[in-house]
């Protein structure tokens, strides 16, 4: 049974870093869901991507406040955010990638987790 209650806090969790995203026009958004992987040290990677430095920087601080805001939940550990081509947000269970779109082409995570399932988040106008 607890199983189930973190499944739901890290899903909840994980659909409210993707609004916290979208609030910003992060692009090419994509949830990997990891439960399924062995080696995984997460429930959920969540990865978009932003057209420059400013917007990645932009996006990740949306993150944190909508999540903040609405699910009283901040990161445990964030990386990158002094160049903001990549900026890692540890929420433990769920953790959030914002790129600057080069460098999540060189990284290639959904690459990397090929195994888990991905979800490809539509783009809002």
């Amino acid at each position: 049974m607890s199983n189930t209650i973190n499944d739901n806090e890290s899903s909840a969790l994980c659909d409210a870093i993707v609004e916290g995203m979208q609030e910003n026009k992060a692009k090419d958004i994509v949830v990997l869901d990891l439960r399924e992987v062995d080696s995984a040290v997460c429930d959920f990677f969540v990865i978009c991507s932003g057209d420059s430095s400013t917007q990645v920087d932009g996006i990740s601080s949306s993150v944190m406040r909508y999540t903040r805001k609405e699910l009283s939940e901040k990161p445990w550990r964030v990386e990158g955010k002094n160049n903001s081509e990549w900026v890692l947000m540890d929420y433990v269970s769920v953790v959030a990638h914002v790129f600057y779109h080069e460098k999540r082409e060189f990284f290639d995570l959904e690459d990397l987790w090929a195994d888990a399932k991905r979800t490809d988040v539509p783009n809002l106008n």
